[in-house]
């Protein structure tokens, strides 16, 4: 029986050695023919750095992690539907193509023409004496550069224009030197002490002339009345330029900036346009219309504008401008939350595409994100596509995107921009680091130095971006 046992074992043993060397001779042919395909990878990236890209897997250059593969068959199922030509027709749909233009802010506002204070002149009194005659009477009275103002009788200037003559006679060099300075101290015109030189008797009269073009603003004198040394006579306003005060509101406070060229036109002169720019954004918010306030300085050669008129001021188109990409207004449907168009490859297929927008000018709005140069968008009956329950499926607002949860502490907040110093990643072969994350929504009750919990997204263009925040200390222990 013993020997019965050991031949049994014998063959067992033999049968399993031949059962190997079978199997070692099997050739490769004879795997599973249903092993799943390998997926095409189009290139790997950095989350951190979305816009570098790389040919090979390896750890990323920038944050120590490993790079993320990009695979061609990522939100490459067909989010588009087909439309006939009939069915288009029908529809009244058009389309457009994105391109680049210049875009200028599409700034409208009223104004009122006030004088240019810095042209303000303030003609005084040289010295204590008397009006003797007054060639202006009245307020507002429009003068000449060189017309006469006033003429002003000065007895205070006789002893000092006698002195001065008696120490000319002398010849001496040195005290006639010093009394023609004397004179100056008194405030005595050039052209005073010249007379005086020539004639050799005493002015004691000045006449007072206007130095530019303008109107009286104020007038503080009259005839016969007694003045005082530098006592303001009068104020002359110029009318070119003018200044345009406008109020506008707080939600156009982009669109205007100093040194903007303006436009402005006046009912009184229509069809006339006067050009200018700003001067000045004024830095007080007016209380009772809770408007902002700008200065605007307007060129008036032929002195048409008037302190006091209403203007209608528009901003001046910038030919010179940086042009920018832009699709028609009438393309975007807004839902609330983001911005999208609808993408026509001219054989009527039709698709979805989630843009980014900027300023608005002139019925175009300009994309920041998401088109590029030369596509055609719909501009007209995407809302009836849009609508349609079959196509909701078909043009989804967006492709859905893995998510990936982990805890970390606060370590800056600003802006949109959160940095974190997180715990590992598992699913996306991260260790623990500090790195920056984009927010979502902004982080409201979050400070630095919390501990929270966050679910984040990745993406080749936005980066890593969290889409859940929330406290969670104990999440940390």
């Amino acid at each position: 029986m013993k020997k019965g046992m050991l031949a049994m074992i014998a063959v067992t043993i033999l049968a399993g050695g031949v059962g190997y060397y079978a199997g070692r001779e099997t050739p490769s042919s004879s795997a599973p023919s249903d092993a799943s395909p390998q997926r095409n990878v189009l290139y790997w990236y950095d989350p951190m750095v979305p816009d570098q890209r790389f040919d090979k897997p390896g750890k990323s250059p920038f944050m120590d992690m490993p790079l993320v593969p990009r695979y061609a068959d990522e939100g490459q199922a067909d989010s588009g539907v087909n439309i006939s030509a009939r069915q288009q027709q029908n529809l009244g749909m058009k389309v457009a193509k994105v391109e680049k233009r210049v875009l200028t802010a599409d700034f409208s506002a009223f104004g009122t023409v006030t004088s240019d204070e810095r042209s303000l002149r303030i003609v005084p009194s040289p010295a204590s004496g008397v009006v003797e005659k007054l060639f202006v009477r009245a307020p507002q009275q429009w003068v000449k550069a060189g017309e006469p103002l006033a003429r002003l009788w000065i007895p205070d200037w006789t002893a000092a224009q006698q002195e001065y003559l008696a120490v000319r006679r002398l010849g001496e060099a040195t005290l006639t030197r010093a009394a023609r300075e004397r004179l100056a101290l008194q405030f005595m015109p050039a052209a005073i002490v010249r007379e005086l030189e020539r004639s050799g008797q005493p002015q004691t009269r000045i006449t007072l002339r206007a130095e530019q073009a303008g109107y009286v603003a104020k007038l503080d004198t009259r005839e016969g009345a007694q003045v005082t040394a530098t006592a303001p006579l009068f104020e002359l306003a110029a009318l070119d330029p003018v200044w345009v005060i406008v109020d506008y509101p707080p939600t156009q406070a982009a669109q205007l900036a100093p040194g903007s060229e303006i436009i402005a036109s006046v009912a009184s002169w229509p069809g006339e346009q006067f050009q200018g720019r700003v001067s000045e954004l004024l830095p007080q918010l007016e209380t009772t219309t809770r408007t902002l306030r700008a200065r605007i300085v307007l060129d008036n050669p032929q002195q048409k504008l008037k302190p006091g008129m209403f203007l209608t001021v528009k901003a001046a188109q910038n030919p010179h401008g940086q042009p920018v990409l832009a699709v028609p207004e009438e393309s975007l449907i807004d839902t609330g939350s983001a911005s999208r168009v609808l993408l026509a490859d001219g054989e009527g297929h039709f698709s979805a595409a989630s843009v980014t927008t900027g300023m608005t000018a002139n019925g175009w709005t300009e994309i920041r994100s998401g088109l590029r140069e030369g596509q055609q968008v719909v501009t007209s009956g995407q809302f009836l596509i849009d609508s349609e329950a079959s196509l909701r499926s078909a043009l989804p607002a967006q492709i859905a995107v893995k998510e990936y949860q982990t805890t970390g502490v606060v370590k800056a907040l600003e802006g949109n921009t959160i940095t974190l110093a997180h715990q590992p990643v598992p699913e996306l072969q991260w260790g623990a680091m500090t790195m920056d994350f984009t927010l979502k929504q902004p982080a409201d009750g979050i400070h630095v130095g919390d501990k929270v919990m966050f679910s984040f997204t990745l993406d080749d263009e936005q980066g890593a971006t969290i889409t859940h925040l929330m406290p969670g200390g104990e999440a940390m222990q």
